[in-house]
């Protein structure tokens, strides 16, 4: 009897690709069942969820929704059918293929919050189709440009799809073998397993997912540390300093900044907005600068638990006898990256000396209005 079912999430932009890499998931398994959702129907509000096993199919539903969204879908429905799954004590696993637009780290929460302690999550894997990978992770595309069924108003960058499936998982799978796409993907998710489509078998049976640890991968704010920063095309500034951005020069340069780039994230520390710790979230030339929350050194020591650990260990080996742990640090990854240009570049946008006591006008404020650091 299993105290559990070992649960496989499988995302990806390309159905074709994601398809087949299921697809060899369960035939690879002795006894497994694959759960698809039909989303070419989700424009009228129907989402098709079906589960087969290698003999065929085993159940189908309908779901009908009053708004299109292929994630509300899979909240309201995936869960319980796992459990009912589980329930049969039949099947050995479950692999889940997520639609194109799917976020496997929504997912992977909520079957780990709302299942009792039937289901477990072994691994989640990012499907990449090798043609196209490189191109959609640096454009700046959106969902709504594609013929990728969507809610109408997800407004998300291809790029930032592509990149968070991508971060989130424990495993990629390259369509084809590719070196200059392998680095990317290794650059962006130094933590994962890199396998080819023809070779994913050895992904089953293995539980390579960590809750808590996949929290900390993929926590606003921090940074990306690569294994090596330049591999064949692919670089990696990681940058930090220990002065706040001037607003106007920050804003003026943020579009040389993130051109050619396939991922930017860090924590910004703004001359005009001092309370405030802010995240930088750069998808390909898309970019969006939000409020993570206040530093730490804002905070009463009991309140500390409030703030990511990222941020929290970080802090303890970088803090300032006068900011605290007030500081910026990026990275930016991308294909054939002036490393020297864009450090130059990050410079020139810090505050100079002679204007810690300045007024400043503050380009970012309507962006940020609502958002609080309290």
């Amino acid at each position: 009897m299993l105290s559990h079912l070992p649960v496989t999430l499988v995302a990806g932009l390309d159905e074709t690709t994601r398809g087949s890499v299921a697809a060899t998931l369960l035939d690879a398994a002795e006894s497994a069942v694959l759960i698809q959702y039909d989303v070419s129907g989700l424009s009228g509000g129907a989402v098709v969820r079906t589960a087969r096993t290698r003999s065929g199919e085993i159940d189908r539903e309908t779901i009908t929704m009053s708004h299109p969204c292929a994630s509300c879908a899979m909240r309201d429905s995936l869960v319980p059918l796992l459990v009912s799954i589980a329930a049969t004590e039949r099947y050995g696993a479950a692999i889940v293929s997520i639609p194109a637009a799917g976020d496997p780290q929504t997912l992977a929460e909520e079957i780990a919050a709302d299942a009792s302690g039937e289901l477990r999550v072994d691994v989640v894997i990012a499907v990449l189709d090798t043609d196209s990978f490189v191109q959609d992770v640096s454009g700046e595309d959106l969902l709504q440009d594609r013929p990728v069924p969507t809610a109408a108003g997800d407004g998300r960058a291809v790029a930032e799809v592509v990149v968070r499936q991508l971060e989130y998982a424990n495993a990629v799978v390259l369509s084809r073998p590719d070196e200059t796409a392998e680095a990317l993907a290794r650059a962006i998710n130094p933590r994962a397993l890199i396998r080819t489509a023809d070779s994913v078998e050895d992904l089953l049976g293995v539980c390579l997912h960590d809750p808590d640890a996949a929290q900390s991968w993929v926590e606003p704010g921090s940074i990306c540390a690569p294994l090596h920063e330049s591999a064949r095309d692919i670089q990696t500034l990681v940058w930090q300093a220990a002065r706040p951005f001037h607003p106007e020069r920050l804003y003026d340069a943020l579009e040389e900044l993130v051109a050619g780039s396939a991922r930017g994230k860090g924590t910004v520390w703004l001359a005009s907005q001092p309370a405030a710790r802010l995240s930088w979230d750069s998808f390909g030339s898309n970019i969006a600068v939000g409020v993570l929350g206040p530093w730490l050194a804002d905070l009463p020591v009991e309140r500390w638990s409030e703030v990511g650990q990222t941020h929290q260990a970080r802090s303890a080996l970088e803090w300032h006898p006068e900011h605290g742990d007030r500081a910026s640090y990026l990275s930016i990854t991308g294909v054939g990256l002036n490393l020297r240009e864009l450090t130059d570049l990050l410079d020139g946008c810090l505050l100079r000396a002679d204007e810690w006591h300045s007024e400043l006008a503050d380009p970012f404020a309507p962006y940020l209005e609502g958002s609080t650091a309290a």
